[in-house]
């Protein structure tokens, strides 16, 4: 791999790259930089977590003249959750340089972004329909952008927003530099490109497996009724750093969280109903480790980086192979190993083997946790934190206690007590969640209305589902928006997005009438 010093940077975006701690550029950036710094259109094909932001972000950064008072940069993010992942990454490479960027997304106030705006930034990293908003209010003008990043676009395409983007695109100058970043190449994303990108360089880091060889994947075959008491279990023998929990609904995760809570564990949930307040509150939590269990749905866990992330836990399975992919992607980050656990009904072993199939690796199969796994998982954890404590010198206070005590009692029974009072006594409460429906396999047949093509992410649905209960839509089964008069309206935005035609241009594909937007996936 090639060190950051060997790409000619200029020398505060090199000393940014050092505090920042990277050393080495990984395979994307070690591709994707050189491209980027000679000025030529770019499609980079790389998974989410393998540097791609500061494969377009170092020569961005590089190449931005400070003098500049205009908005010369453009990335274009799938959700709010990226765009300030990606606004924060930016920040960090620009720092000693001063380069000035903004983050503009759905669920803030406009009016504080439209102030943030007469500061002048270079660089705006926006989610599309929030910087429609701005464009069509003239406080966001692309006369003068000259860079132009697409981040996850089958993400952006995967969520109705090739109107959105290509409007955005025809108003930035044809004298540019465009990147486009996505993780898979569907129809679609090779129809934008054709578009918009001039005799672009294709670089691509996709390894032949899939998905990441640093998660340990396998599944628990079990059936709806035995899947909460399998996850305490598990919870109690796996003994996670910090674990993430995926449910099909909104409502999944209410109640799975809430189930959990009462069980003892420290978890909150995570969907598209969520303040950004709420949501914020609630990463920052995860991120602190206040709790330890984040429960999620599909799109709110979209573009969520969280460091040491230890378990991934499929309470149901993911609608397609790509939405499992992304799943278990939160986990084995940075060269660490993680754990991938997927709960299947008998009736799903079928869904399971076709998600084998499309990710082109083999999940074992493990049988569900035994109470006696539990309980040991749970002693050896005590036991682990209270040899920790041992070892710092923070517990002298408690020598004449521990003496007095042992001068009365058996060393063996006085422990054993410590320890049963330490582990805590697992709270017995009933609980009943709502059963959700089983996700059958289903062939993939060609779809006469678009001569055959299908789109990247729609493997198959649920076997007597409605079309839109997928993760990204539904009226029960997805974090959809609520329709609320004639359009759909997001607690913090300015205006309503109009319903969306079936088919759009992009080469026949299929989706719900009414497009979901941004701010209410995340």
């Amino acid at each position: 791999m090639k060190t950051f010093s060997e790409f000619g940077l200029e020398p505060k975006v090199l000393r940014a790259i050092t505090e920042m701690g990277f050393e080495e550029s990984t395979p994307i950036q070690e591709k994707a930089i050189p491209v980027a710094m000679e000025g030529r259109d770019l499609i980079g094909q790389a998974q989410t977590g393998t540097g791609k932001t500061a494969a377009f972000g170092i020569p961005l950064i590089n190449k931005i003249d400070i003098k500049e008072e205009r908005i010369v940069a453009l990335i274009m993010c799938p959700t709010r959750e990226l765009a300030i992942q990606v606004a924060e990454e930016i920040e960090k490479l620009g720092r000693f340089k001063g380069i000035r960027s903004l983050p503009i997304y759905g669920g803030q106030d406009i009016v504080k972004q439209i102030r943030a705006l007469r500061k002048k930034p270079q660089i705006i990293i926006g989610t599309p329909g929030r910087l429609l908003d701005h464009i069509n209010r003239k406080t966001i003008k692309l006369d003068d952008v000259r860079t132009v990043i697409l981040d996850e676009a089958d993400e952006m395409l995967d969520m109705g927003f090739m109107d959105d983007i290509q409007s955005i695109l025809k108003l930035v100058p044809d004298e540019r530099q465009t990147m486009l970043f996505s993780a898979t190449m569907p129809i679609n994303i090779q129809k934008l490109a054709q578009q918009f990108l001039t005799n672009p360089e294709h670089v691509s880091v996709i390894p032949k497996q899939v998905s990441a060889p640093l998660i340990d994947q396998s599944y628990i075959e079990l059936h709806e009724r035995q899947k909460f008491e399998a996850l305490c279990r598990l919870i109690d023998m796996e003994a996670p750093d910090l674990a993430i929990i995926f449910g099909r609904t909104k409502r999944r995760v209410d109640e799975l969280s809430e189930a959990l809570q009462k069980r003892g564990y420290t978890a909150e949930g995570l969907h598209g109903d969520l303040s950004q307040n709420q949501r914020d509150n609630v990463m920052r939590k995860f991120r602190d480790g206040s709790i330890d269990v984040l429960v999620a749905t599909d799109v709110a866990a979209r573009g969520l980086d969280v460091s040491g992330v230890t378990h991934v836990i499929n309470f149901d399975l993911p609608q397609d192979p790509e939405s499992y992919v992304h799943r278990i992607g939160r986990t084995g980050r940075a060269g660490k190993e993680g754990a991938a656990f997927t709960f299947v009904t008998p009736r799903e072993i079928d869904h399971l083997h076709f998600i084998e199939k499309i990710t082109r690796h083999k999940i074992s199969r493990k049988p569900m946790p035994s109470l006696a796994e539990a309980i040991e998982g749970k002693q050896k954890l005590t036991a682990e934190r209270v040899l920790e404590a041992m070892q710092s010198e923070d517990h002298n206070q408690f020598k004449g206690l521990a003496i007095s005590l042992l001068e009365q009692h058996d060393s063996v029974h006085l422990l054993a007590a410590a320890f049963k009072l330490l582990t805590g006594e697992k709270k017995d409460i009933e609980i009943e969640l709502t059963p959700e429906d089983p996700i059958r396999a289903k062939k993939r047949r060609p779809d006469i209305r678009s001569n055959g093509r299908r789109p990247s992410g729609s493997y198959g649905t649920a076997g007597g589902a409605r079309r839109n209960d997928r993760p990204y839509g539904g009226d029960r089964g997805g974090d959809r928006n609520r329709r609320d008069g004639g359009g759909y309206r997001d607690g913090g935005r300015d205006r309503d997005y109009r319903g969306r035609s079936d088919r759009d241009n992009r080469g026949g594909y299929s989706r719900s009438s009414n497009r979901s937007n941004e701010e209410t996936l995340v």
